[in-house]
Order: structure tokens, then sequence, then C-alpha cells
């Protein structure tokens, strides 16, 4: 029965290894056309009281298998709606179909194996599980860094635009020069706000529109700030000097707060590396007392009760060790 299990996952794995192969092949083929249908569908679905861009992601192919887009299509709304402002946010090429095939493919490839060295099931799935959250763990990880270069460049995009306006120039010419200036990621969603706002669409339309493609807290007060000056008027190249101040204060406070935090870090990478050095270690020394652990039923049962508490143990070190400027 095992056998007949461990065979019809190798087939799976296979046949979505095959699936994979053929969606990449498809994506690098004909880049360009993406290209510009990525263009036309930011440029046309922001004009006015139309449906923002993360609508129509919504609405979009998720994927080029019928099935599967389908699928995707009826799946749960918030969870689909959250992957989505992923691949939007980490300006991710590839549509959400393709991550969820690779994370069956790993998740299938990490069951089988696990499961072939082990003959354990309460292994097997974890490790399978675990397996299956890595495409979206690279996903989270390129948004972060996406997000972390926009908010380092946004206090001297504020500065530039803030001294446009008192050159005379008007505020769609400011984010035009910090289009101009700057690079990825800020210099192209600045582009984008600009080409919304000559096309017609309105200053709150299109700034909405841009802190729904950029998580950035910052970002939203320069958005606040704008429509309120365009409704009440003021000085908007101070407002938006004090904003750059305050940024590059909130800067230095967490470079602060992130070297006090330094010690409690490293402790931490200490703390969950060291059981798998001496598991290394004693492999090396002792195998013989080691494969009892490994081989026993209750062995197997405690490595899986280790792996799970010291996963809750990251958890809990990791919010001592963060705190929120």
């Amino acid at each position: 029965m095992l056998h007949i299990i461990a065979s019809i996952a190798l087939f799976a794995t296979l046949v979505f290894f095959f699936i994979e192969i053929f969606l990449i092949q498809r994506a690098i083929r004909n880049p360009e056309a993406k290209r510009l249908k990525k263009q036309l569908e930011e440029i046309t679905g922001e004009a006015p009281r139309r449906p923002s861009v993360t609508t129509i992601r919504l609405k979009q192919q998720r994927s080029d298998i019928p099935w599967l887009n389908r699928v995707l299509s009826s799946a749960w709304a918030p969870l689909i709606h959250w992957f989505d402002q992923i691949l939007l946010q980490s300006n991710t090429q590839h549509p959400l179909g393709v991550f969820v095939l690779f994370s069956l493919l790993l998740g299938l490839s990490g069951f089988c194996i696990v499961f072939r060295l082990t003959r354990s099931y309460p292994l097997a799935f974890p490790a399978g599980g675990l397996a299956s959250t890595l495409p979206f763990f690279y996903l989270s990880i390129k948004r972060m860094r996406r997000m972390r270069k926009f908010e380092q460049q946004l206090p001297d995009a504020l500065d530039l635009i803030a001294r446009a306006l008192k050159a005379g120039q008007a505020f769609p010419g400011g984010l035009q020069m910090v289009a101009q200036e700057f690079d990825d990621p800020i210099g192209p969603e600045f582009e984008k706000t600009f080409v919304q706002i000559n096309l017609g669409a309105g200053y709150q339309e299109a700034l909405k529109s841009l802190t729904d493609r950029v998580d950035c807290p910052d970002l939203k007060f320069f958005a606040i700030s704008v429509i309120i000056q365009r409704q009440t008027g003021g000085n908007l190249a101070e407002i938006l000097e004090n904003i750059s101040r305050l940024i590059r204060e909130r800067f230095k406070l967490r470079g602060h707060v992130r070297a006090l935090a330094a010690e409690g870090k490293l402790s931490a990478c200490v703390l969950i590396a060291l059981p798998f050095l001496i598991f290394i270690t004693l492999s090396c020394i002792n195998p013989d007392y080691v494969n009892v652990l490994v081989t026993n039923d209750i062995g197997k049962m405690l490595i899986f009760g280790s792996l799970v508490m010291m996963m809750l143990g990251v958890f809990i070190m990791k919010k001592i060790a963060t705190i929120k400027v």
C-alpha cells in the first residue's frame, strides 16, 4: 500500500514538473507581448470611475491552463486577493498559476523524498507542507525588499517634488521628474501615477492606486497630504519637506533600535542552529547513537515535536526582537 501511494505521488510530481517547464518556456518565449499587455491594462484600468489595478487583476487570467484558471478564479476571494496583492507589490511578471503549480511540485517532491528516507508519514507530510510554501516565501521576500527600497527612496523623491513645486512646476511635473531621476521601484510607480493623471484620472484615484500598488505607510501620509491640500489649500512644498524630514528621523531611530536588538537576533540564530549542529556532530562521531532517534517511532515523534517547538520559539523570539518604530 505504501509503495502504491509513493508511486502515485511520484507520478503526480513528474506531471507537475513537466507542466511547470511548459509554462516557464511559454512565459520566456514571448516576454514583449506580456509587457505590452500589462502596460495596456495598467493605463486603461485607471480611468475615472473605473476599477482600480487590484480589481482588474482579480478579473484577469491567473493561469494559462483553463481548468486551473477556473479553480483559482472561483477560490476563496480574500485568499486570492492576498496573493494578487503580493504579486502586484513584488512586481512579478508570472501569473498566480505558475506559483501554485510550482508549490504543488515542491510539496510532492518534499513528501516523496522525506517518505523515501524515513518511511514516516508524520515527518513526510510536514516536510511536504513546508516545501510547498517556498514559492510564496520567495514572493514575500521579493515584495519586502522592493517595499524597503521604495521606503528608502521616498524622502529624496519628496524633496525633489518639493523643489519642483518651489521652482514653479505643477504637482504632475514633480511626479514626472521623480520618474525620470529615480530607478525601480519608485521611478516606475510614480511614472504610472503621472500617466494616470495625464489621462484624466483624478488626484485621489491616482494616488489611491499608487498606495494599492505599494505597501508603505509613509506613502499613505504623502497621498493623504496631497489630497487634503488639493481640497483645502496650503503650502504643499512645505508639507512634503516636513514628511521627508520625519521619514529620515524614523530611519535614524530604526537604525538605533536595530543595533540594540542585534544581540537578541544573534542569540536566536545560535539557538536555532545549535540542535542541528549537535545532530551532525553526533552523526559523525557515533552514528549508531543517532540512528536510534531516526529509526525509532518514538524518536521520530520527538523530532517532529522538537521542530514544532523550535518554530514556535523562533516566532516568539522574532516578536521580542522586532520593535516597530
